[in-house]
């Protein structure tokens, strides 16, 4: 007769160092940081995205890409691959499907004969408003059960957060040294 295997110790985290920015429960789970929190919440909307695509002709990566060129037009594709966080060649090979579906049409940067600069083509604009109304049913399925005021108090937080990564590189919050 097999016994029931014993449970796995559970240990809380805790914080060593207090300040203004220890968390106020140092017994909480760690997937309940903010960083752990935003990054699954983003996760289970990328996920909820890409099944919404199942059957569509464009790809989660595809859609990616038409959204940042409707946002901006024009942007040169170094640009675009660094938005997109993923290398120049990669997005080469994207924008040439891309291209070849009459979707993106590549301009030579009056600027610099060597780059390109990226603008949607008519045939686009179903496609980037299918890919905002999945968009759209995501979030509004993601923000199911807060109230109005919450929504938006959440959404204002996360552009505030992302407004304070978004400072430049030198303006970063470095952390403290520690004295030997």
């Amino acid at each position: 007769m097999s016994r029931p295997l014993p449970r796995p110790v559970s240990r809380p985290l805790s914080r060593t160092r207090p300040g203004p920015t220890s968390d106020p429960t140092p017994d909480r789970d760690a997937t309940d940081t903010v960083g752990f929190l935003v990054a699954d919440v983003a996760r289970l909307m990328r996920r909820a995205f890409q099944v919404h695509l199942e059957g569509s002709a464009l790809t989660y990566a595809q859609a990616r890409a038409l959204v940042w060129l409707a946002r901006e037009q024009g942007l040169r594709q170094v640009d675009l691959a660094e938005q997109l966080e993923i290398q120049p060649i990669t997005l080469a090979r994207l924008i040439d499907q891309l291209a070849d579906a009459g979707l993106v049409e590549r301009r030579t940067d009056p600027t610099d004969r060597r780059a390109y600069r990226l603008f949607l083509t008519r045939a686009a604009a179903p496609r980037v408003a299918e890919i905002r109304a999945i968009g759209d049913a995501i979030r509004d399925q993601a923000l199911a059960g807060l109230g109005a005021k919450d929504a938006t108090q959440t959404v204002a937080g996360l552009r505030r957060m992302r407004a304070s990564l978004s400072a430049p590189r030198h303006a970063a919050v470095r952390p403290p040294v520690r004295e030997a």
